[in-house]
C-alpha cells in the first residue's frame, strides 16, 4: 500500500513538472523579448505606449513558475497566446514614474518617462497587456494592449555593446537560480578593477545577511563592467553634472539622499546578453544615498560608511517588494498609500486584511495593534508606524532592515524566501 502511494505521488509529481516545462517550450524560446515603453501622465492620468521591441539572446528567468503569484507592484505585464487566449506569462513590477505621480510636481506638470520590461520570447503571436494599479481601488486595470508577432521585421535583433562580464559566483542553470547582476555606474575605464572588487564585497555582504546566507547556492552573481566617461554621478542640488553610463543622480524628487536613474534604456542595454533576475547598480561615490523599486532595479553608493546596510535595504525593495517601515524621514510622496485598502507589500498592513500578511507569525496572545512596551518591543507584533506614515499603517517589528538597518524581521525574511523559491522554480510557500 505504501509503495503504491509513493508510486502515485512520483507519477503526479513528474507529470506536473513535465507539464510546466512543456508549457514553456510550447510557447517560448529561451530568449528574451524586451519591451521598451513610455509612461506619460501626471497625478491624475497616465498612458503607456510601446517605444521599441527587442529580441535578446538570453532568458534567465523561471521556466516552470510562469505566472506571478504575488500580486506585488504598481504594474503587471501579462502575456496571452493569441490563438487560444490563454495567459502564458505574468510578472509584477514598480517604476520610478509611479512614485513621481505622487509628488507635488505631478500636480502641475505632465511628463513622459521611458521604462522597460522583459518576458520570454514567444514562438507564436501573443497579446501583451500592461496593467497599472489604481490606488482608488487597488486593482490592476489595462493601460496598454498590443499584438506581437515574433517574426515581425519591426523587432530589433541587432547586437549591442559587449561589455566585460565577470562571473562572481556561478552555481548552475539560470532557470533554477537567482541571477543577480551588478552594474558599474560612475566608474571610468581605469576604475573598473575597483568596481569588480566592490561587486565582490557587496556579494559577500549579501550572503552575510540572513536569510540570504542559507540560500547562497541558489544565486548566480554577475558583474557588468560598464565604463563611464567621468567618475562619480550627478548631484543636481549642488550643480554637479557628470557624463556617466547610466545617467544616475542624487536629488530625485528633490530629496538629496534619493539616488536613482530615470533612464531605463542604458540599464537594460547593459544586461542584454547576461541572465538577469535582479539588477543592482553600484555607484562610484562615498556620499550616502540609494534607491530601489520592485523588480526594476536598485542602487546605492559603494563607499559610504553605511554602504553595506543601504545595499541590503535597497535590495529588499527591488528583490522582494519590501516596503519602507520608517515613518519619520523626509519623503516627497503625497498619499502614497490608500488607508482604506491593504497595501500589497508583505511587511506593512493597514489591518484591512491582516490575515493575508504575518498574522500567522504572531505569538499567541499578542494584541493587535501591539503596544510598543517592554513586554512586546523585542518580538514580532503589529506596531503602528510604517510606509512613511506614523498613523494607520503597521509594521511587524520595532526594528528591521527596512526601518533602521537592523536584521530583517520574520515577515521580511519570509517574503525574501518566497521570492527566492519563485525565481528558482520551486513552489512558493
Amino acid at each position: 500500500m505504501k509503495n503504491s502511494a509513493l508510486l502515485l505521488f512520483l507519477i503526479l509529481f513528474t507529470t506536473n513538472v513535465g507539464n510546466a516545462q512543456n508549457d514553456f517550450s510550447s510557447y517560448f524560446e529561451k530568449r528574451t523579448l524586451r519591451i521598451d515603453f513610455s509612461l506619460t501622465g501626471n497625478d491624475s492620468i497616465q498612458q503607456a505606449a510601446v517605444q521599441q521591441l527587442r529580441e535578446e539572446p538570453v532568458w534567465g528567468g523561471p521556466v516552470k513558475n510562469m505566472e506571478d503569484p504575488f500580486g506585488y507592484g504598481g504594474y503587471y505585464i501579462n502575456v496571452y497566446d493569441l490563438a487560444s487566449g490563454k495567459k502564458i506569462y505574468s510578472r509584477g513590477f514598480n517604476t520610478l514614474f509611479e512614485e513621481w505621480r505622487t509628488t507635488d510636481q505631478a500636480k502641475v506638470e505632465t511628463q513622459s518617462w521611458n521604462n522597460s520590461v522583459s518576458v520570454p520570447f514567444p514562438k507564436k503571436p501573443v497579446r501583451i497587456e500592461l496593467c497599472a494599479r489604481d490606488k482608488s481601488d487597488m486593482e490592476f486595470h489595462p493601460i496598454m494592449t498590443q499584438t506581437i508577432d515574433p517574426k515581425s521585421i519591426f523587432i530589433d535583433r541587432s547586437p549591442l555593446k559587449k561589455n566585460k562580464i565577470v562571473k562572481i559566483q556561478d552555481k548552475g542553470d539560470s532557470a533554477e537560480k537567482v541571477d543577480l547582476v551588478f552594474l558599474a555606474e560612475g566608474y571610468t575605464m581605469e576604475e573598473l578593477e575597483k568596481f569588480e572588487s566592490d561587486a565582490r564585497r557587496f556579494t559577500k555582504t549579501l550572503f552575510d545577511t540572513p536569510p540570504f546566507g542559507k540560500f547562497k547556492s541558489d544565486f548566480n552573481v554577475w558583474a557588468v563592467c560598464i565604463p563611464s566617461e567621468e567618475s562619480g554621478m550627478d548631484v543636481s542640488g549642488d550643480s554637479i553634472w557628470k557624463n556617466t553610463a547610466l545617467n544616475s543622480g542624487y536629488y530625485t524628487f528633490g530629496i538629496d539622499r534619493y539616488l536613482t536613474s530615470q533612464d531605463m534604456k542604458p540599464i537594460r542595454d547593459a544586461v542584454w546578453n547576461v541572465p538577469c533576475d535582479a539588477i543592482f547598480i553600484l555607484v562610484n561615490s562615498d556620499t550616502y544615498g540609494g534607491g530601489g523599486m520592485y523588480n526594476f532595479y536598485a542602487m546605492s553608493t559603494a563607499h559610504n560608511e553605511l554602504t553595506s546596510v543601504v545595499f541590503v535595504h535597497e535590495f529588499g525593495h527591488s528583490f522582494a517588494g519590501l516596503a519602507d517601515e520608517y515613518f519619520d524621514s523626509e519623503v516627497a510622496y503625497n498619499d502614497f498609500y490608500n488607508l482604506k485598502y491593504e497595501p500589497w507589500e508583505p511587511n506593512i498592513t493597514t489591518l484591512v486584511n491582516f490575515e493575508s500578511k504575518w498574522k500567522d507569525l504572531l505569538p499567541k496572545k499578542t494584541p493587535v495593534p501591539t503596544p510598543l512596551n517592554e513586554t512586546f518591543k523585542e518580538q514580532i507584533g503589529v506596531f503602528e508606524g510604517g510606509g512613511y506614515l506614523s498613523k494607520g499603517i503597521y509594521r511587524p517589528m520595532n526594528n528591521c532592515m527596512m526601518r533602521n538597518y537592523h536584521p530583517f524581521c520574520p515577515a521580511c525574511q519570509r517574503g525574501i524566501t518566497q521570492m527566492i523559491n519563485f525565481l528558482t522554480d520551486r513552489p512558493v510557500k
